[in-house]
């Protein structure tokens, strides 16, 4: 019979609503409890979890929080092993646990976490056993991920039922989280997992790098610019192809977090998901976002800010996706993906969406329903 671990970290993804742009370390993840953030690791878990009911096989999981809880909820009943050795847990916690997974022969290991996740697992696992990660985290650089919960667990459902499913080796990457929080994105190379390698379901390695078509951009700015309103609130996202709008508009400009303008002058400055909402309610609001390079995210990666009630209220005629060419070539025809944690939402922003390329030029692109 078919045995799946499973691992959550569940102060996974604690920073990306209040705009603390990670979780890693105890002193983050309490700073983000003060500010209202609510753990999310554990709903994703139950999203990966749903595809794999009355499936036949082997839950094998950690106490409490680390997936114990959840697994029930769902409606398993796991084998639990090993313990928690402290109120709080923490990445020696992570660590030991995949121990104990190895040791109780699991086919595979499912985890929920993001970067930091992947390290603590890539510290201690070799490729005795294949991975699987559950995108739980503020960042997911590496190539361990699914592209969303339902889709990590449809991945495992394929391995259960026994279909062919090829597994190759990915990259775990990580950035440093405090120069992060400085606008600088340093990854770093920390190792390879092994992975079920099924492309509809699997995320890429994120592309660094600034975009360096300058030309382009300075177009791409010029058409939003045009476009922008009077009266009217835009939300501007994460990243260099946004930069560049409010660059044209000669405004300060938070590169790793989402701003608010309005009238042509920045209403407030790195938003956390609470105070967008505010800032939204009652007024006709925009969102202008970009996708992330090699991956194709437009929502659930580096910008938990935006929320699902705001999504629900701006709806997809208010979100304005912008990019070069050259990014969506990248893509190499995957369409792009909304992981926003709710799918309603991630249907609703699904299908055909038009996406700005230059200076009146637009073209439609594809979101994937997943």
């Amino acid at each position: 019979m078919f045995t799946l671990g499973l691992i959550i970290n569940p102060l996974a993804g604690l920073g990306g609503s209040v705009a603390l742009k990670g979780s890693d370390g105890a002193e983050t993840a309490q700073l983000a409890l003060s500010r209202g953030a609510v753990p999310k690791a554990g709903e994703r878990t139950l999203q990966a979890l749903a595809p794999l009911a009355g499936l036949e096989f082997k839950l094998v999981t950690f106490p409490a929080e680390m997936g114990e809880d959840i697994a029930r909820n769902a409606g398993f009943e796991p084998e639990v092993i090993g313990q928690i050795e402290s109120g709080a847990t923490t990445a020696a916690d992570t660590e030991r646990a995949v121990k104990d997974m190895i040791a109780a022969g699991v086919d595979l290991l499912m985890f929920a976490g993001g970067d930091g996740t992947a390290r603590n697992i890539c510290n201690v696992l070799d490729d005795q056993v294949p991975v699987l990660g559950i995108p739980a985290g503020v960042k997911i650089h590496s190539g361990v991920y699914a592209v969303t919960p339902k889709a990590a667990g449809e991945v495992v459902a394929m391995l259960i039922r026994g279909e062919l499913v090829t597994l190759g080796e990915q990259e775990v990457r990580d950035i440093d989280e405090d120069a992060f929080r400085q606008g600088s994105v340093r990854a770093r190379y920390y190792g390879e997992l092994r992975v079920p390698q099924e492309h509809r379901y699997m995320q890429a390695v994120k592309q660094g790098g600034r975009e360096s078509e300058e030309l382009v951009l300075d177009d791409i700015a010029a058409h939003v610019i045009e476009l922008m309103e009077d009266d009217v609130r835009y939300i501007m996202g994460s990243g260099s192809t946004v930069q560049a709008v409010m660059d044209q508009l000669q405004l300060d400009n938070t590169l790793l977090g989402v701003d608010v303008v309005e009238n042509g002058d920045v209403i407030a400055a790195d938003c956390t998901a609470e105070q967008l909402l505010e800032l939204t309610e009652g007024y006709e609001t925009r969102l202008i976002i970009t996708l992330i390079g090699g991956q194709g995210h437009i929502i659930g990666r580096g910008n938990q800010q935006l929320s699902v009630p705001l999504l629900k209220r701006l709806g997809k005629e208010n979100v304005w996706l912008i990019a070069t060419k050259t990014k969506l070539n990248e893509l190499e025809g995957r369409p792009l993906i909304v992981d926003s944690g709710d799918e309603e939402v991630n249907h609703q922003l699904s299908g055909l969406i038009p996406v700005v390329t230059g200076y009146h030029d637009q073209i439609l692109y594809n979101v994937a329903d997943i």
